[in-house]
C-alpha cells in the first residue's frame, strides 16, 4: 500500500516535567525525510497520479500493473482485461504512448522588485525552471491531466518557493503582499476540485508556495496525546513517525500517501476510518495560518473553550484562499493492538443501506465500513489478479453457494468491506454485533481477505483514471452526503440522471457506479465513479463536465450536500452561494477582505473573483428529469 520506508530524523522530544509547559514555539526537532523529494518529478508523476514506477500497462492484449508499492505489483489481470472490453467495447492499444514534458513552457511574468526583495532579503528557496513550474501549475482534476496531456496550460505559475518554517512564510507573504504577487499555497497537489489549479487569467506575477520543506514534528506531548506538526508533512510520512512512538492520527483519506497535513484542513477533509478518529476537525486542537494581515490562531491549546466563535473553523474550509497554514497541533492515540479486516454481502443495495443505517443508529461502526454497489462489487471482482486452478475452482464453488442455496441474484448483489481496530475483546464484541445486524438484513460474512483487498485497492484504483485516458475513456469520481432518508433514493436518481445524460449525448459504452463510504447518526457520504469511452467526440472533458454538472444538480435536488470532503474548489463554486445562503457568502468575502485585501490569495475557490468559470454546456439542461422528477414523487 505506502512507500518503502526511509530513515526519519525526527528527534522528538520528551514529555516535560510534570508541572512545566512545552512551548508552541519551542523548535526541538529535525526534518523528516520524506518519501517525495523536493523535486517531486523524481518520484512522481508530472502528468497523472502517484509514483513513477506504478501503474497500469497493456501487454499482449492484457492489462497489468507495474511497481512495488501495492498488492497488485506485477500482476496480470486478465479479469479485468474482459471487464474493460465488455464494458467500453475497447481492444486494448499497447502502442499509445504517453505524453512527454513540453519542450518549452509559458515565459514567466516578472515582478523585479519582488524577486529583488525576496532574493536580497530572505534565504527562502526559489526556483524558475519549468518542470518546477509545471508540475505545481495543477491539481488531479480530470481537466487538470487533459490540460497536461493536450499542453493546454495558457498560464502555469512564474516562480516556486519552498519556504522552511512558519518566519519564513511571514516574509514571504509581507513581501507579496507589499508588491501585489498572487501566493498559491501548495502541499500534495492532489485536490480534485481544481483548488491548485493555477487561474489562468491571472495578469499579476504567480507564485507557488510549497510547503514540502515544512514537515517536521515540533513536539509531542504523551500526557495529552497531543503533536505539532508543520504543515508541508505527507500522511504516509506523518503516520510513520507516529507509529515508531507507538501513536497514530488515524485519518487515512484516500489520497493519504501523497496528500498534506495542511491540505487536510484547508478543504476540510475526512478519512477512511473517521468512525474510530473523526474527520480532520475533530482531529484538529489549534491551526496556525499566516495572513497578510497578520497569524491567526487560538492561543490556548485546551481540549475546548468557549470563547466566541471559533477560528479554526475560519482556517477549515479556507481552501488557499486566506492565508497559509503553516503549524497544526492534533491529538493523537495509541496505535490499536488488533487491526482485523472483514466483509460481507448483501442481495441488493436496498438491504445494504438499511445495514449501513441501523449500524450508524446503533453507534457501531467499525474503523471503517464500505458499502459497494453491484457495478462497484463486480469492477472490484474483476480486479482480482490470475488464480490457481484450485483457486478458481473454490470461487466456483463459493459462487456456487451464493446463488444457489442464498438464493442471491448476481445482478443486484453488493458488498461492504470492514475495519475493525481496538482491543481483542473490543473488536470480538463487534464483530460479533456487526454481523447480527448484518443477517437481520439478508447480509452474510464473506471473509477477511475480501475486506483487505477491498480496504488497499483503494490506493491503487486512483492510477486507473491516467490508463483509462491513455485507453480513450474519461473518467472521475464526485462525492456527496445526504441524510438516511434520502440515501438510496439520491443513488438511484443521479445515477438515472448520468444514464439519461449519456443517451442524448450519443455516448453508449459508461460506467456510473456508487457507494456508501462514511456513516453519520443522520446521513452517509456517497461517492459516484462515472467514466465513459469517448468516440467522435471533439471536447470529451466538456461533456464530462457538461454531465457531471447535470449530475450534481441531481444531488442537490435530492437533498445531497455541495461536497462532503473534496471542498468547492474552482469546479463547484457555480453553487456555493446558494449552498451558503448570500449572507453566509457576504461574511466569508468579509473575513477575506480583512485577512486579505489585496487578494493575493487569488486562487479562485469558493467565490471566484478573477474569472468567469466555464459554464456547462448550452444543450445541457440543469433540472431534474421529468422520469427523476416522477421517481422522488413516487418514493
Amino acid at each position: 500500500m505506502a512507500a518503502k520506508r526511509n530513515t526519519v530524523t525526527t528527534q522528538i522530544p520528551e514529555t516535560p516535567p510534570e508541572g512545566t509547559s512545552l512551548a508552541l514555539d519551542t523548535r526541538l526537532s529535525r526534518h523528516v525525510e520524506s518519501v517525495i523529494p523536493k523535486k517531486r518529478q523524481e518520484a512522481l508523476k508530472w502528468y497523472g497520479w502517484g509514483y513513477n514506477d506504478s501503474q497500469f500497462y497493456g501487454q499482449q492484449g492484457i492489462i497489468c500493473f507495474k511497481g512495488d508499492k501495492y498488492p497488485l505489483s506485477g500482476c496480470e489481470l486478465p479479469s479485468f482485461t474482459n471487464w474493460v472490453k465488455s464494458k467500453f467495447n475497447l481492444d486494448l492499444d499497447a502502442k499509445r504512448t504517453y505524453p512527454q514534458l513540453p519542450e518549452t513552457y509559458p515565459k514567466p511574468v516578472q515582478n523585479a522588485p519582488f524577486l529583488n526583495e525576496l532574493r536580497g532579503c530572505t534565504k527562502v528557496e526559489h526556483s524558475q525552471e519549468g518542470v518546477d513550474r509545471l508540475v505545481r501549475s495543477h491539481g488531479q482534476t480530470l481537466n487538470d491531466i487533459y490540460s497536461l496531456w493536450h499542453n493546454k496550460f495558457e498560464r502555469i505559475p512564474d516562480l516556486v518557493v519552498w519556504p522552511r518554517c512558519h518566519d519564513e512564510v511571514v516574509q514571504l507573504v509581507r513581501l507579496a503582499h507589499k508588491h501585489n504577487v498572487m501566493l498559491l499555497p501548495f502541499g500534495g497537489g492532489t485536490s480534485v476540485s481544481g483548488a491548485v489549479t493555477c487561474p489562468q487569467k491571472e495578469e499579476r506575477m504567480i507564485c507557488v508556495l510549497d510547503t514540502s520543506q515544512m514537515n517536521r514534528m515540533l513536539w509531542l506531548n504523551r500526557e495529552n496525546l497531543t503533536v505539532c506538526f508543520e504543515s508541508g508533512i505527507v500522511g504516509q510520512d506523518l503516520e510513520r513517525v507516529l507509529r515508531e512512538q507507538g501513536l497514530t492520527v488515524g485519518h487515512e483519506p484516500d489520497s493519504y500517501e501523497f496528500s498534506t497535513l495542511g491540505g487536510w484542513v484547508a478543504t476540510r477533509a475526512s478519512g477512511m476510518k473517521k468512525n474510530v478518529y473523526g474527520n480532520i476537525e475533530d482531529l484538529v486542537v489549534r491551526v496556525r495560518m499566516v495572513t497578510p494581515s497578520g497569524t491567526l490562531e487560538r492561543e490556548c491549546s485546551a481540549p475546548r473553550v468557549s470563547c466566541g466563535p471559533d477560528f479554526n473553523h475560519i482556517i477549515l474550509g479556507s481552501e488557499g484562499t486566506l492565508g497559509v497554514i503553516t503549524e497544526v497541533v492534533l491529538k493523537v492515540r495509541p496505535v490499536p493492538p488488533v487491526q482485523r479486516y472483514g466483509s460481507l454481502v448483501f442481495p441488493d443495495f436496498e438491504q445494504g443501506v438499511l445495514f449501513m443505517r441501523e449500524v450508524a443508529r446503533r453507534r457501531c461502526q467499525p474503523a471503517s465500513v464500505r458499502l459497494m454497489d453491484n457495478e462497484q462489487f463486480l469492477f472490484g471482482q474483476a480486479l482480482k489478479p490470475e488464480k490457481s486452478w484450485l483457486a478458481s475452482c473454490l470461487d466456483a464453488i463459493k459462487q456456487r453457494y451464493v446463488t444457489v442455496w442464498k438464493g442471491i441474484d448476481l445482478t443486484h448483489i453488493c458488498a461492504a468491506t470492514l475495519l475493525f481496530e481496538g482491543e481483542q475483546k473490543d473488536v470480538q464484541r463487534q464483530e460479533a454485533l456487526i454481523y447480527e445486524i448484518a443477517a437481520r438484513y439478508k447480509g452474510f460474512p464473506a471473509g477477511g481477505q475480501n475486506g483487505e483487498r477491498g480496504y488497499l485497492f483503494t490506493f491503487v484504483i486512483a492510477y486507473i483514471r491516467d490508463f483509462a485516458l491513455h485507453q480513450g475513456i474519461v473518467a472521475e469520481s464526485f462525492e456527496t452526503s445526504v441524510p438516511w432518508d434520502r440515501c438510496s433514493l439520491l443513488c438511484r436518481c443521479v445515477k438515472q440522471r448520468v444514464v439519461a445524460e449519456c443517451a442524448r449525448h450519443n455516448i453508449v459504452h459508461y460506467t456510473i457506479s456508487a457507494r456508501v463510504t462514511q456513516t453519520y447518526d443522520a446521513g452517509a457520504c456517497i461517492y459516484f465513479y462515472f467514466g465513459f469511452r469517448y468516440l467522435n467526440i471533439p471536447d470529451p472533458v466538456e461533456v464530462f463536465e457538461a454531465i457531471e454538472h447535470c449530475a450534481r444538480e441531481e444531488i442537490l435536488a435530492c437533498g445531497g450536500s455541495l461536497s462532503h470532503h473534496h471542498g468547492v474548489g474552482k469546479i463547484r463554486s457555480h453553487w456555493y452561494r446558494n449552498a451558503v445562503t448570500e449572507t453566509g457568502s457576504a461574511l466569508y468575502s468579509a473575513a477575506k477582505q480583512h485577512l486579505d485585501p489585496r487578494n493575493i490569495f487569488a486562487a479562485g475557490n469558493l467565490l471566484p473573483a478573477l474569472e468567469k468559470l466555464k459554464k456547462p454546456a448550452a444543450t445541457v439542461a440543469t433540472t431534474p428529469t421529468a422520469a427523476t422528477a416522477a421517481l422522488k414523487a413516487k418514493l
